[in-house]
């Protein structure tokens, strides 16, 4: 059988994993407890909360037999707090290392949720079927062919709604992605990709059975992302 050139979503999921795993593994697990970080990672710290709050905002307040899919879960604050609203809930991320957090940081408790952590890709789809997914700043590495690409697997799967976040296009955003550009490969790490919001809502209204809900934008310091919400119609 002849072999398959990976895709571009492939190979940046695989860099993503060796980052996440590696070279970022104890700055993300610092950035996503309560000790004591710079003045830096405390603006992305909050900007985060501040996303978190606003996707968990979008979900329904009762999530009991529900099945929502965190997808690219990080340390799993959002996955244990959709569980803690009763929702079945699987978390998934590509780092193992991170996976293993998610893991010890779970409660003993979650009332009627429950979690079950997987490490591998988030498009699986032997994952199953889900009432909601969500993906927190896990689309923002990738071309926003890829973005909607994935988007559009994800849709195939899941019945209410879809809230991700992208990375909006900013003049700061473009300069910094620039900027990147010009340091050894082995010396930065995955870029994030800004997107035009236009271009993405022209790609997003070719996605067929669903519609654009709700979007917010949240800038804390050093991080800056938007939510978009896509709602199943009919």
């Amino acid at each position: 059988m002849a072999s398959r050139n990976p895709s571009e979503y492939e190979l940046r999921r695989e860099a993503l994993a060796t980052y996440f795993d590696s070279t970022a593994r104890q700055a993300w697990i610092d950035l996503t407890s309560d000790v004591k970080v710079s003045g830096i990672r405390a603006t992305v710290r909050a900007g985060r909360e501040a996303m978190r709050a606003t996707l968990l905002g979008w979900l329904p307040p009762d999530l009991r037999r529900t099945r929502v899919l965190d997808a690219g879960c990080g340390t799993g604050a959002l996955a244990i707090a959709a569980a803690c609203r009763g929702a079945e809930v699987i978390g998934i991320d590509i780092a193992p290392g991170l996976i293993e957090v998610a893991r010890e940081r779970t409660p003993s408790f979650l009332g009627h949720g429950r979690i079950r952590w997987r490490c591998g890709d988030m498009l699986d789809p032997d994952l199953g079927s889900f009432a909601h997914a969500v993906a927190m700043d896990s689309l923002i590495h990738y071309q926003p062919e890829d973005l909607v690409a994935a988007l559009a697997r994800l849709a195939a799967r899941t019945s209410g709604s879809i809230l991700f976040t992208f990375a909006p296009r900013t003049p700061l955003l473009a300069a910094m992605h620039n900027v990147g550009k010009v340091f050894p490969r082995s010396d930065r790490s995955p870029a994030i990709v800004p997107v035009a919001e236009s271009d993405l809502s022209a790609r997003l209204a070719r996605l067929d059975g669903w519609r654009i809900g709700r979007t917010k934008r949240i800038s804390s310091g050093f991080y800056t992302s938007q939510a978009l919400e896509l709602v199943r119609m009919g």
